[in-house]
């Protein structure tokens, strides 16, 4: 027999631990299905995706694989985030900041316990400053970033 990996683990313990929260791959579904209906009546969000996404069940079953990826490890998603975003243009601080407060909401309704929430909330908080500040970086360079900083310093 032989010994587990770091890494397998590393899985199996965040694993253990996410479900000993109540996150399974249930509420994964749930909270992206809820979300995604909050996306598209958003005023904000709503066009942006529109204009995105083509076949709404494939992209769901991704962002399912996503979030199961993120608070399971599952090792389910593959794919590059940050190039599909930068693709899209014009996204800026209002739009991930709006993606927060929905996220949030639907969380407030979806979440099984404050600590269950809490690790989906720590997660999108890093995720959309990764990807904003990707974003930054390709439009403006590592100085818009940093001019960027200083005005949320003010």
């Amino acid at each position: 027999m032989t010994e587990a990996s770091y890494a397998e683990r590393a899985r199996a313990k965040k694993m253990a631990q996410a479900h000993a929260l109540e996150i399974d791959d249930v509420l994964i579904s749930d909270l992206v299905e809820t979300f995604y209906r909050a996306i598209r009546d958003d005023a904000l969000l709503g066009p942006i995706f529109e204009a995105h996404v083509t076949d709404w069940p494939p992209h769901l079953a991704r962002m399912k694989d996503f979030w199961a990826s993120v608070t399971l490890e599952s090792g389910r998603f593959r794919g590059n985030p940050m190039l599909k975003h930068i693709a899209i243009g014009g996204l800026d601080d209002r739009h991930f900041n709006r993606w927060l407060v929905l996220w949030n909401r639907t969380l407030d309704s979806i979440a099984p316990n404050d600590a269950a929430a809490q690790v989906f909330r720590e997660a999108a908080e890093r995720i959309a400053v990764s990807l904003l500040t990707g974003i930054k970086v390709q439009r403006d360079g590592l100085a818009g970033v940093s001019r960027a900083k200083e005005k949320q310093s003010c």
